[in-house]
C-alpha cells in the first residue's frame, strides 16, 4: 500500500516511499522542507511514464537500463547502463512547466532527481564521457565520485546531484561535515537525499551505516541507521557522516540537494572534532580499487574533499 503522507523519520527503508509507479517517491511536502525532491521509477519491458515537472527542474538519470525521454519537441536517447556498480551513465535535463514522456523497451529503473526553481533552463543531453569522475579522500576514506549534477559542472536553477562509489570496508562522507547554514564563501544551506544500492556478495544481501548528529540548527537531525539497498535518508540539517561500507559490499548513493540560497554552490563546513583526518591523507595512498570504473574517454581526478 503506498502513501503520500509525511515520513514519520528521517531514514525511510526500501517501499516505504513508494508510490504508484514509483519505487522511491520523496516531494518536499513529505520530507518537510522546501526545494529537493528524488523518485525512482520502475519501468517493465516496454513500459512508460508520463511526467509533469511542475515547479520544478529534474534530471532523469538511469540506474540500470536505457530508455528514451522525449520533451520540449526533442527526443534523447539514454544507453544508461547495467547498474550503478558498471559505469557512468549518461542522462537528460527537464526544465520546470515542462511535459515528457520516458519510455524503455527492454524495461529498467530510473533517478529522477529534482528541484524547485525559478529559472527555465533548456532541456539538455548530458553524455557520460562530459561527467567528471573524481577520487576523494585517501586509505580507507578513499570513495569515487560521479559529478554528472555538479555546480560548476552541468548548469541548473538549484539541483545538485552526483553520486557516490565507497568500496567495501570504506568511510565515505567522512569526515562529517554540514550545509545547513547560509554562510557567504564558508557555507551553503542544501537539503539533501541520500538513496542508497549496496553490492551483494556471495549471494547475500549488502548492508552499510549512515550518520548524522545533530548540529545545533534546523530540526536537530539524529541518525544512526542500518541502510540496505533502496533505502533513503534524508537530512535537512546536521553533520552527516560517516557512510560506512561494510567489508565485501560495496556501497552506491545518490546524493540530491537543493536550497534556498541565490548561488548554486556546495559549500560545506566539516565537524571540527574530526575534521583533522584530511591532514593525514596526503600521506596514504588511494585505495587501490578505485576508480571502480571511468567515464569513458575520461581519466579520473583526484581531490582533497
Amino acid at each position: 500500500m503506498t502513501t503520500t503522507d509525511p515520513f514519520p523519520g528521517f531514514h525511510v527503508q526500501a517501499g516505504k516511499a513508494a508510490d504508484g509507479p514509483y519505487a522511491v517517491d520523496i516531494t518536499p511536502e513529505r520530507a518537510g522542507w522546501g526545494y529537493s525532491s528524488l523518485r525512482v521509477l520502475e519501468l517493465p519491458p516496454g513500459g512508460s511514464h508520463s511526467l509533469v515537472t511542475g515547479d520544478s527542474e529534474w534530471i532523469v538519470l538511469p540506474l540500470s537500463g536505457g530508455c528514451t525521454v522525449i520533451a520540449e519537441g526533442e527526443t534523447f536517447e539514454l544507453h544508461g547502463r547495467e547498474s550503478v556498480f558498471s559505469g557512468v551513465s549518461d542522462f537528460v535535463y527537464l526544465p520546470r512547466d515542462s511535459h515528457a514522456q520516458i519510455a524503455s523497451g527492454a524495461g529498467g529503473r530510473f533517478a529522477l532527481t529534482g528541484a524547485r526553481c525559478e529559472r527555465r533552463l533548456p532541456a539538455r543531453y548530458g553524455p557520460a564521457s562530459a561527467v567528471p569522475v573524481e577520487l576523494r579522500g585517501s586509505g580507507n576514506c578513499s570513495r569515487q565520485v560521479n559529478n554528472f549534477g555538479a555546480a560548476g559542472v552541468f548548469e541548473c536553477d538549484k539541483l545538485i546531484a552526483v553520486e557516490v562509489l565507497t568500496p567495501g570496508g570504506n568511510w565515505s562522507s567522512y569526515p562529517p561535515h554540514k550545509h545547513d547554514q547560509c554562510r557567504p564563501g564558508e557555507e551553503s544551506e542544501l537539503e539533501e537525499i541520500y538513496y542508497f544500492e549496496i553490492a551483494e556478495a556471495h549471494g547475500n544481501e549488502g548492508i552499510g551505516y549512515q550518520r548524522v548528529s545533530p548540529s545545533g540548527h534546523g530540526r536537530g537531525t539524529d541518525v544512526l541507521a542500518e541502510v540496505r539497498s533502496g533505502d533513503t535518508v534524508l537530512i535537512p540539517d546536521g553533520w552527516h557522516g560517516p557512510s560506512i561500507a561494510a567489508p565485501g559490499h560495496d556501497m552506491y548513493y545518490l546524493n540530491v540537494m537543493a536550497g534556498p540560497e541565490e548561488e548554486r554552490a556546495w559549500l560545506i563546513c566539516d565537524h571540527p572534532d574530526h575534521g583533522w583526518i584530511r591532514s593525514t591523507w596526503p600521506d596514504q595512498p588511494v585505495d587501490p580499487r578505485l576508480p571502480l570504473y571511468q567515464a569513458p574517454d575520461q581519466a579520473s581526478a583526484g581531490d582533497p574533499r
